[in-house]
């Protein structure tokens, strides 16, 4: 996969796991950039942080990874926004589907609830895995659009 850059934030419950997430894709070559939070103590608030990796992702080759401490909040949080497509995982083979079904470009994740293994084990598979397309083109390029009825 041709990753040009990887966004990176999350609340103070996912500060600690975010410093191992940089240090995973940094060792994999990849430029990472960190849009906070800076620091474990003060209480912020998850959409702020979504709102700054959603914001900053611009190309089809820019992805993000957001963390808080259930990943819950700041997944949906992030799915608000109709170009990003934010997978809430809690192993690797969720985040292998997601890439390969969903073609998802920003890897989420609660840090109260996995640990620091299944951490690496999902950033790897999610930063090597490649879409598919085929068969899950068409039902990708409907999760852009209004589905109302």
């Amino acid at each position: 996969m041709n990753i040009s850059k990887i966004y990176i934030a999350s609340d103070h419950a996912g500060y600690e796991a975010k410093m191992q997430v940089k240090s995973i894709l940094e060792n994999m070559g990849v430029l990472v950039i960190d849009l906070g939070t800076d620091n474990a103590k003060n209480s912020v608030d998850y959409p702020d942080f979504a709102a700054l990796v959603a914001n900053s992702i611009k190309s089809n080759d820019e992805f993000g990874v957001l963390i808080c401490g259930s990943g819950i909040g700041i997944s949906i949080a992030a799915n608000r926004f109709s170009h990003i497509r934010c997978a809430l995982c809690h192993n690797s083979t969720l985040a292998r589907l997601s890439r390969e079904h969903n073609d998802a470009n920003v890897l989420c994740f609660g840090a109260r609830v996995v640990g620091a293994e299944v951490i690496k084990d999902m950033v790897e598979v999610f930063f090597t895995t490649e879409f598919s397309g085929g068969r899950h083109q068409k039902r990708v390029e409907k999760l852009g659009v209004c589905q109302c009825s």
